[in-house]
C-alpha cells in the first residue's frame, strides 16, 4: 500500500467533499442541530402532573398530604372534585392524568393507629407516564406515613433504608440521554456520509478515472475514509461540547480516551456505510439502505430507548451486531462515571473487531471494473 496513493484519494475526496455543499451540512450542521432537538424533545423526567382532587375528609391530616403533592413539583392541581364519579369524564377526556381521592375516615383512621386508604385513579392510556406518576404518588404517601408514624408514636420505622445514587445524584434523564446521542447520532451521520462516496463517482462518471489508475482497492477505501474520520472527531468533540454546556451533562471521564474509542467506532460505521455504498452504486438507494440500516437499529436496539436486559433472546443475540451498543456504554461510562480502559476494554475490542470487519467488507465490495 502505496501511502503517497491513499492520501492523494483522501485529498480528492476532501476537494469533492468541498464542492457538495448537502454532504457539508450533513457534516458540520445535522449532528449539532440533532442533539439540540433530541435533547429538549426526549426526557423521561416528568413534572406538573394534571391533578384532580376529592377531599372527603378535608382535615388537616388531609390538607399536609395534599400539599406534600403540590410541593413536591411532579404534581399540580388542577380540579377539585365533589364527587367520585367526576373524576372519569376528566380522565377520559385527558384533562387530568391522575385522580386523588381522600376518603372522609382519612384523619380518624391516621388517630385510631388504623391504616388509612388513599385511592389514585390513573390514566394508563400511556404506560410510561402512569408507571412515573405511580411512583411519584408512591413514595410522596410512604414519606408522609413514615413522618405520621414518627411524630405519633416516637420510634423510629423497622427498616431505616438510606439510599445514595452514584453519578447520576439527582436522576435527571438528560444527564443519561445526552451521551446516549452521541453514539446514536454519529452512527447515524457517519453511514449517511461515506454511503454516498463511491455511489457519487458512479452517478458522476469519474469512477472510470479512478479505475483507470494503478491505485489499488484498499488504498481507495481507506483514503475515501479518512477525510470522514476526520470530519467525525469534529462532531463528537461539537456534540459532547454541547451537551456539557447546554444541557450541563457532567464529563468526569478522559477527553483522549474517548478520541481514541471514537476513533474505532467511525471506522466501524464509516466502513459499513461505504459497503452500501459500493453495492448501491446509487446515491438514492444507497441513502435509502444507510438510513433503513443505522437509524432504526442505533435508536431501537443500541439500549439507547430500550434496555438491553429486557429485550427478547433473539433481539438481543441481534443486539451484538449493533456498533451503537458498545459505543453507548463508552460515551455514559466516560460522561458520567470516569471509567477509564480497565473497565471499557471489552466495548473497546468489540468496536475493533467492527472496524475492521466494515474496512474489509468495504474493500472486498468495492470493484475496480466497469460493468
Amino acid at each position: 500500500m502505496s501511502m503517497k496513493r491513499l492520501l492523494a484519494i483522501a485529498r480528492k475526496e476532501l476537494i469533492q467533499l468541498r464542492r457538495d455543499p448537502r454532504s457539508l451540512a450533513l457534516a458540520f450542521l445535522l449532528p449539532p442541530l440533532l442533539v439540540v432537538i433530541f435533547g429538549y424533545a426526549i426526557t423521561w423526567d416528568i413534572r406538573d402532573i394534571p391533578t384532580a382532587v376529592l377531599d372527603e375528609d378535608n382535615s388537616q391530616a388531609s390538607r399536609e398530604l395534599l400539599e406534600r403533592f403540590r410541593s413536591s413539583g411532579y404534581f399540580t392541581i388542577v380540579r377539585y372534585l365533589d364527587r367520585p364519579s367526576a373524576a372519569d369524564p376528566l380522565l377520559s377526556r385527558g384533562s387530568i392524568r391522575i385522580a386523588l381521592h381522600i376518603p372522609p375516615s382519612f384523619s380518624a383512621d391516621l388517630g385510631a393507629g388504623r391504616p388509612a386508604r388513599v385511592q389514585a385513579l390513573v390514566d394508563g392510556s400511556d404506560a410510561n407516564t402512569a408507571t412515573i406518576a405511580l411512583g411519584y404518588a408512591r413514595a410522596i404517601v410512604a414519606s408522609y406515613s413514615a413522618d405520621v408514624e414518627l411524630a405519633g408514636r416516637h420510634i423510629k420505622p423497622p427498616i431505616d433504608a438510606r439510599t445514595r445514587v452514584w453519578f447520576n445524584e439527582e436522576l435527571k434523564s438528560r444527564n443519561m440521554i445526552v451521551p446516549g446521542l452521541v453514539a446514536v447520532i454519529m452512527m447515524i451521520i457517519a453511514a449517511m456520509l461515506t454511503s454516498l462516496t463511491i455511489a457519487r463517482e458512479w452517478e458522476r462518471g469519474t469512477m472510470e478515472q479512478l479505475v483507470s489508475t494503478p491505485v489499488r482497492r484498499e488504498e481507495v477505501v481507506l483514503g475515501k475514509l479518512l477525510p470522514y474520520v476526520g470530519i467525525g472527531l469534529i462532531d463528537v468533540a461539537v456534540v459532547s461540547v454541547l451537551g456539557i454546556l447546554v444541557f450541563d451533562v457532567p464529563f468526569r471521564g478522559s477527553p483522549v480516551l474517548l478520541c481514541l474509542l471514537s476513533i474505532c467506532f467511525l471506522f466501524g460505521t464509516l466502513g459499513a456505510g461505504m459497503l452500501v455504498s459500493a453495492l448501491a452504486r446509487s446515491q438514492l438507494k444507497a441513502t435509502q439502505i444507510a438510513m433503513l440500516t443505522s437509524y432504526l437499529p442505533a435508536f431501537l436496539l443500541s439500549g439507547f430507548m430500550y434496555s438491553v436486559d429486557v429485550m427478547p433472546t433473539p433481539l438481543r443475540l441481534l443486539t451484538t451486531l449493533i456498533p451503537a451498543r458498545y459505543f453507548l456504554v463508552v460515551t455514559r461510562g466516560i460522561f458520567l462515571k470516569g471509567v477509564g480502559i480497565d473497565v471499557l476494554y471489552p466495548q473497546a475490542i468489540f468496536m475493533l473487531i467492527f472496524a475492521l470487519a466494515g474496512v474489509f467488507a468495504a474493500t472486498r465490495a468495492f470493484k475496480k471494473e466497469i460493468v
